[in-house]
């Protein structure tokens, strides 16, 4: 069984396409990113899934539970973080805890066993200042304890990091990352670098749209290529000779003593480029390798997909 399910999801406001037939599902245990930028339809479709909100059409289930008709069978299986999380500020984070323990009706013995695995997880556990003197990123990973006070199968997290500062970031997702294959976490963002760090499988939306949903890795290897950066004792003319309209090259650029080559084959071009700067006799003073990241892929699919529309408007 899936964890997430969704199927033809659509959301109207007035004129406006919010989310435009959206299909996506979601295995157990992953640690999942929702990834798209501001505007995209990532809280919409967060708030649908929580209840939040009504889809115009379209369905979801939850661990196997149409969330239209069946919240209350889920919403004990679920945890879930807003983007702007609100706490009652005169209680310290321990009281918060057992307030919404409380909610959940966990038994006392249980729920102080929960609240104190909960801060030592949030690093909160020597913290007994009130809730209105937190930083955001205490807050925010006071916002993720309370998701998991309830034990939940699956957790909602809205731009967990947004605003945060470096050290906040850091631990923020290194609370998420303790999780992976514990809970399945539903993870929006539009921080790439927080997704590549974090998640194992990330899914593309943009204009409510779906663009793709994969594992990084293939990912990396469907949308963009590795980019070999060389440096010489003198220019390297002879070698871009021998590149040029070799199968493996997407492509060259020569800058003085400075050569980039794009390859469709990372292995192919790191063997093919040592066996011919050695038949091209130029010293070789520097050899750098740079993997695609996932900022420069969404990029491109973002252009592709504006290259698109125009063909599509131009016909």
């Amino acid at each position: 069984m899936k964890a997430i399910e969704i199927e033809g999801l659509t959301k109207i406001f007035g004129t406006t396409v919010a989310l435009d037939n959206l299909h996506l599902s979601v295995e157990k245990g992953s640690i999942f990113g929702f990834l798209g930028p501001n505007g995209a339809g990532k809280t919409t479709t967060l708030r649908i899934l929580n209840g939040l909100a009504r889809p115009s059409t379209g369905t979801a289930r939850i661990l196997g539970e149409d969330i239209s008709f069946n919240l209350k069978k889920t919403r004990y299986k679920v945890g879930y973080l807003p983007e702007v999380p609100s706490f009652y500020s005169w209680m310290t984070s321990k009281e918060y805890l057992y307030f919404v323990g409380e909610i959940f009706q966990i038994p006392s013995d249980e729920l102080k066993k929960r609240t104190d695995y909960l801060l030592e997880l949030a690093a909160l556990s020597d913290i007994k200042l009130k809730i209105s003197s937190y930083s955001r990123g205490m807050k925010q990973r006071l916002g993720i304890a309370q998701a998991l006070v309830n034990q939940p199968e699956v957790l909602f997290l809205d731009e967990p990091t947004s605003a945060l500062d470096p050290i906040g970031r850091k631990e923020v997702l290194e609370m998420i990352e303790s999780l992976a294959g514990k809970t399945t976490v539903f993870f929006s963002t539009h921080i790439l670098s927080d997704v590549e760090r974090v998640c194992d499988t990330v899914a593309i939306l943009n204009k409510g749209k779906l663009m793709t949903k994969s594992n990084l890795e293939t990912l990396k290897a469907k949308y963009f290529q590795p980019l070999i950066e060389m440096e010489f004792d003198t220019e390297p003319t002879a070698l871009e000779k021998l590149l040029k309209n070799l199968p493996w090259v997407i492509e060259l650029e020569m800058n003085k003593r400075n050569l980039k080559v794009r390859v469709k084959d990372l292995r192919t071009g790191q063997i093919e480029l040592t066996r011919l700067i050695s038949q091209s006799s130029v010293l070789l003073r520097k050899f750098e390798v740079f993997e695609p990241s996932l900022e420069e892929i969404f990029v491109k699919m973002v252009e592709d997909e504006k290259q698109s529309d125009i063909s599509k408007k131009r016909v």
